[in-house]
């Protein structure tokens, strides 16, 4: 009788201690599921970018379905007729506010794209330094690469950790008319440094980091032109002048944006380094719609 009343409590003391162990282990189970589901949650980004408010031009426009081409190929320059144009000194942005007419009828530019490094561009800023929130129009600026296109583009596609060596356009066009696409127009290349655009809405300009002077690359769209044999690497105030193809394709190009001509310019336009005159011997004239 006692041998078995021993017995009996045994059981019912093994019992409590086995539901015991199995509660504790639910409960740590419990706590480290919830644990484990509160770590992984991530809170939603907060966008601080975006594009200029007006116009707001599709992305299809810039980027064609077109494949990537090895930059390290030089593309081969077939004979071409330049077109004489003015001294440097003569040049000035148009001021007629009209919209550019499509590219002329029937051309077709030759049309291809390469990818640059990310450190030499960037992210358009909703807002300036101060917090303001910007709202500019498109503006176009007009370069030249004072090298060859080949040269420009492995600068590009070339690490730049120091800001004074970072540059970029969003597109090229070559002596022979193709146009080669950089970037897409939602980042910003860093095409005019330390720079103002005066237009008829005043000088507009944003500076979008503190230690940086203001530009217009937050809301410029950047075209270089390849500079002609005889202008390159020289600091010559003017050259032979961009090929009757260069012309066709900008206007082509230009034409697909819509950007008014008052809001067409050069880099030398903008400029407030004084160190800038590109495009050298660029002819207003030849612009559709001038």
């Amino acid at each position: 009788m006692h041998r078995s009343s021993l017995m009996t409590k045994s059981k019912i003391l093994i019992l409590v201690i086995l539901a015991l162990a199995t509660g504790f282990i639910s409960i740590s189970l419990g706590w480290n599921a919830d644990q484990i589901e509160f770590s992984t949650s991530v809170p939603t980004p907060v966008l601080t970018t975006a594009m200029p408010s007006s116009p707001t031009p599709s992305a299809d426009l810039f980027t064609p379905d077109i494949p990537l081409e090895d930059p390290a190929l030089e593309i081969s320059q077939p004979p071409i007729s330049l077109t004489p144009a003015p001294s440097q000194s003569t040049l000035s942005a148009p001021a007629q506010n009209q919209p550019l007419s499509t590219a002329p009828t029937g051309w077709q530019p030759r049309e291809t794209k390469v990818n640059i490094h990310p450190s030499n561009y960037g992210e358009r800023f909703a807002q300036d330094v101060k917090g303001q929130r910007v709202q500019n129009d498109w503006l176009l600026v007009l370069h030249e690469t004072a090298g060859s296109a080949s040269s420009a583009i492995n600068h590009f596609q070339t690490p730049h950790p120091k800001e004074e060596d970072q540059s970029s356009y969003h597109a090229l066009i070559l002596l022979d008319g193709t146009i080669v696409y950089l970037l897409p127009p939602e980042k910003r290349a860093f095409g005019a440094g330390n720079s103002v655009f005066v237009g008829p809405q005043g000088p507009e300009t944003v500076q979008t980091k503190a230690t940086l002077p203001p530009s217009v690359n937050n809301f410029a769209y950047h075209i270089s032109l390849e500079t002609p044999i005889d202008g390159r690497n020289n600091n010559n105030p003017s050259h032979s002048g961009y090929s009757e193809l260069q012309y066709q394709s900008l206007n082509w190009l230009i034409g697909r944006i819509g950007i008014p001509l008052s809001r067409v310019t050069t880099h030398a336009a903008v400029d407030r380094s004084g160190s800038r005159s590109d495009p050298r011997s660029f002819d207003f004239s030849r612009l559709v719609g001038r």
